[in-house]
Parts: C-alpha cells; sequence; structure tokens
C-alpha cells in the first residue's frame, strides 16, 4: 500500500486514540511512548503488511508524527 494520502490519515486516528486512552488515566508522560506503539502496531496491520522493514519505518514515522502534531497543536492553543 505504502504511505500515501490513506496512510497520513492514521496519524490524526492516533492521536484520538491517544486521546481517549488519556481519558481512561494513561499519564501523560506515557503518551508519546503509547503513540509509537500504536503506530508500530498500524504500521504491520495496515499500512505495509507483507514487508516488515517498511512496517517498522512507516510505523515509526506515523507514532513520531502524530506525538508532533499533538504537541505543536497544544503548544499552539495553550498560552503562557
Amino acid at each position: 500500500m505504502g504511505f500515501d494520502a490513506y496512510g497520513i490519515a492514521i496519524i490524526p486516528i492516533i492521536v484520538g486514540l491517544i486521546q481517549v486512552v488519556k481519558k481512561f488515566g494513561l499519564p501523560s508522560k506515557l503518551a508519546p511512548l503509547v503513540s509509537l506503539l500504536l503506530g508500530m502496531i498500524a504500521g504491520f496491520i495496515y499500512l505495509s503488511p507483507d514487508n516488515p522493514k517498511k512496517a517498522i519505518l512507516y510505523g515509526l514515522v506515523a507514532g513520531l508524527s502524530s506525538v508532533g502534531l499533538y504537541s505543536g497543536g497544544k503548544n499552539t492553543i495553550t498560552r503562557k
């Protein structure tokens, strides 16, 4: 499949899932780790199930991108 427009859609989905898990008691400092885990799961199941090397790369990209998307949005909205 590859990391195309449909693969990019997994990033906000991961952000949303992290928010749901945090509502159930996940400490905020564990959110990036869980985001990477969800990205890796998405890589192996959805993005590239037939190629483990690509699945790892796509999973890392999705997980790290979701952490950056959340952090950037939070820092833009939150005033100090």
